[in-house]
């Protein structure tokens, strides 16, 4: 989608015909997850959005901010680091390129529901963190390198956020899709 965003934006804000269809056709090809006419509402839908950012600056384009006012907007995204962030990076805290023990308990710690128990909550989490690690560590140094994480979400899809939601919530993914496809075709 990246070489269509590209594309479309180094456009003319107003496409033809013929150049949406060459980039549905061609992309078409190269994605598993949506359908031609899919693909076609997506460039539509990213055509409308550079269009309403360049009438709000001066510079045609899908900066940061209309990034994240979309995310907020439609998937009630409100979380700063989520937003800023890809899903390997949500969970890498320190930014050194992979996950360490202390970060994966850090963030099952802030996601995990607090249960008044007579048991050390620390306890349940560090088990946790043993069964991602052997789970998740393929390369068996201790850390998840980015590698790491994307084979295991590959093999997994749950385990895509295994350490807390890093990506909207499926209401909102679903009434996203639900408008974009609706709307746009």
């Amino acid at each position: 989608m990246a070489a269509a965003a590209a594309a479309v934006s180094g456009r003319s804000l107003t496409m033809s015909r013929k150049r949406l269809q060459q980039l549905v056709d061609a992309l078409g090809h190269s994605t598993k997850h949506f359908n031609k006419s899919e693909v076609e509402c997506l460039i539509k839908l990213f055509n409308k959005l550079v269009a309403e950012s360049s009438s709000r600056f001066a510079a045609a384009g899908f900066d940061r901010n209309m990034f994240r006012d979309i995310l907020h907007s439609a998937f009630g995204m409100t979380d700063e680091m989520m937003m800023d962030r890809d899903c390997f990076e949500v969970y890498d805290l320190n930014g050194d390129g992979y996950i360490s023990r202390e970060e994966m308990f850090q963030m099952l710690k802030n996601c995990l529901l607090k249960q008044p128990s007579e048991e050390d909550p620390d306890e349940g989490i560090k088990d946790l963190v043993d069964i991602a690690m052997k789970k998740m560590d393929y390369d068996h140094d201790g850390k998840l390198s980015f590698k790491d994480f994307e084979k295991a979400v590959r093999d997994e899809n749950l385990l895509l956020e295994a350490f807390g939601p890093c990506l909207p919530d499926i209401k909102s993914r679903m009434a996203f899709e639900q408008k974009t496809f609706r709307e746009s075709s």
